[in-house]
């Protein structure tokens, strides 16, 4: 792992918060927030500080994985986005402060929710911060056992549309239980792409993500069914609810490329460039059903 030299730019950091994965903490508060549509009682005012813990805490975890993978080498061989700590562009001193900085903004948004809503919901908050620490960093990070998908099912799916559709509404309409489906299986696709391409670096190092664990080519299946099964859950959307979720199914335009070139045996740099694609995926689908869900609400 190089040492840093100078302080890092601006620019540096930016690009160490991994903004191609921003869409991932995006699309599943748009999709809470759209399920209040057309719904009495709405508090719209709370969707902007439920962004910003969305936001907050997927650039926190970005830095907290670029911090722990950089301080145990296994970053060093990866080919992909910018690494901070194993390119030696950041002290990792520096990049766990900026992790930390970045679970404390989303911590002080989560309780101007909580004060205003539920209190119950700082245990959702601190859990969410914990997972996204304990992902990569800790004696026993679940990242390198292959729960990696959980976590991201879990926390950037239900967890961020479910939660935003409850400070919202303060109820649960199974719609927004879809939906938060459709946001976990979009930003599981992410994820799974991601660990594609590092299969051979991470098996080198011993991390033992699900990727690894399943192989190369059953990964390449995942992708697809991950991808086919959120556009199926559109069509359930549209079934319980407004038939404008609908719209989000132009999005399989965009993926058809993302799902030719994995399907065809892209490996190493061709996958970047899949993994951008599946984050226009889920960005175009996020837009269209939202907006489709409100025009038809």
């Amino acid at each position: 792992m190089p040492t840093a030299t100078s302080r890092p730019s601006l620019r540096t950091w930016v690009a160490g918060a991994r903004p191609r994965t921003l869409p991932a903490a995006v699309v599943p508060v748009a999709l809470g927030a759209v399920v209040g549509v057309g719904q009495g009682g709405a508090r719209w005012w709370t969707v902007a500080p439920a962004l910003v813990v969305s936001l907050a805490l997927q650039v926190g975890v970005n830095y907290a994985n670029d911090y722990s993978d950089g301080i145990r080498g296994t970053d060093d061989s990866r080919v992909g986005p910018v690494r901070l700590v194993a390119s030696g562009l950041a002290a990792p001193g520096a990049v766990k402060r900026a992790a930390f900085a970045s679970f404390g903004v989303a911590a002080v948004a989560g309780l101007v929710v909580a004060a205003t809503t539920s209190w119950w919901l700082l245990v959702v908050g601190a859990a969410s911060v914990l997972a996204g620490w304990f992902y990569t960093g800790g004696s026993h990070p679940y990242g390198y056992l292959g729960l990696g998908e959980v976590f991201v099912f879990v926390f950037f799916g239900l967890v961020a549309t479910v939660g935003t559709t409850f400070v919202v509404l303060e109820r649960l309409p199974a719609l927004t239980w879809v939906l938060g489906s459709v946001a976990g299986c979009l930003a599981c696709a992410l994820l799974v792409v991601n660990n594609l391409r590092d299969i051979p670096t991470d098996r080198e190092v011993g991390k033992r993500t699900l990727a690894v664990r399943l192989g190369d080519r059953a990964t390449r299946r995942l992708y697809e069914l991950l991808l086919a099964a959120a556009f199926v859950l559109l069509v359930v959307a549209a079934l319980i609810g407004p038939v404008g979720a609908l719209a989000g199914l132009a999005g399989v335009v965009v993926a058809v490329p993302a799902v030719r070139a994995v399907s065809g045996g892209a490996v190493g740099r061709d996958l970047v460039a899949v993994l951008g694609t599946t984050g226009r995926v889920q960005l175009v689908v996020g837009v269209l059903t939202t907006a489709g869900v409100a025009f038809t609400a």
